[in-house]
């Protein structure tokens, strides 16, 4: 099997040569989509911190009950967020919301559009399929080593290694609820004189709303779930203390804040869902 190895595949190789030619000459595109992502971080960082927590929590109760007008719903967003704010994790939680939320932004404005072209032309979704494999199957840890060339440290990182990794779902899931909607209906509202514009925004997306939001509920928790590895790169947020607790073998601090991640990701996931009626 000598003759195997002798001779190996420069993978690794190749993508350093990749790597250092972007770092060189796509520096001014790398330094804007900084500029742009701070710019996001910091506004939301902004609406979620400035006020007092009980304004926030308020605001989160009323987008509640406009989403659901459900009482149970409501009151438990209300009940969870006061007991992260009695655990102290507030600021860590305002600044983890910052990235789930950025991160779902920006991956609902690329993914929607995505899984939409690609509901419609079957040939680009069969081309982008590997591509998407290898973004949700490739190590999470992966993604840092560019983001960090590329960005730096800080929240701007864990924000691009968050998107790359979460940005299928929306995809799958769009094309799956455009791409399933029934043909009875495309052909009434065809024989009826819609345009394609019209068929879009009229029969497609609402009947593709659910898989939507489910995409949009995959996002959150995707989102959550690199966290704490966001925290690795300089990442603000619950990811922090889950890394310190790991490092002084910190039970009671590592369930702390990991019970607080969960309790925001139900909380988000209840919010956010819409079932087809």
């Amino acid at each position: 099997m000598d003759w195997l190895t002798e001779t190996k595949i420069p993978v690794g190789k190749t993508a350093q040569v990749v790597f250092d030619w972007l770092q060189v000459t796509a520096a001014p595109v790398f330094d804007w989509i900084s500029d742009v992502m701070e710019g996001l971080i910091d506004g939301m960082l902004w609406v979620f911190q400035t006020p007092h927590p009980l304004i926030v929590i308020a605001a989160f109760a009323a987008i509640a009950w406009y989403l659901q007008r459900s009482r149970a719903t409501t009151a438990m967003v209300v009940l969870g967020f006061l007991f992260i704010l009695n655990q102290g994790y507030w600021e860590e939680t305002t600044e983890s919301l910052t990235l789930v939320l950025a991160s779902c932004l920006v991956c609902m404005v690329i993914g929607v559009p995505i899984g939409i072209a690609a509901a419609h032309r079957p040939w680009l979704y069969r081309a982008m399929r590997p591509l998407l494999d290898l973004m949700q199957t490739l190590p999470t840890f992966v993604y840092l080593i560019p983001a960090i060339i590329f960005f730096g440290i800080g929240m701007v990182p864990g924000l691009i290694a968050t998107v790359i990794f979460v940005v299928p779902a929306p995809i799958r899931l769009t094309h799956l609820g455009v791409s399933s909607t029934p043909a009875p209906l495309l052909e009434a509202a065809r024989a009826f004189g819609a345009t394609p514009r019209q068929v879009l925004w009229k029969v497609e997306l609402p009947y593709a709303l659910p898989q939507i939001m489910t995409g949009l509920n995959q996002t959150i928790m995707l989102s959550l779930s690199m966290v704490v590895i966001a925290a690795l790169v300089g990442a603000d947020g619950l990811g922090v203390p889950v890394v310190r607790a790991l490092n002084q073998v910190n039970t009671a601090l590592g369930f702390e804040s990991g019970f607080v991640i969960v309790v925001v990701a139900i909380l988000l996931d209840r919010v956010l869902r819409v079932e087809r009626k």
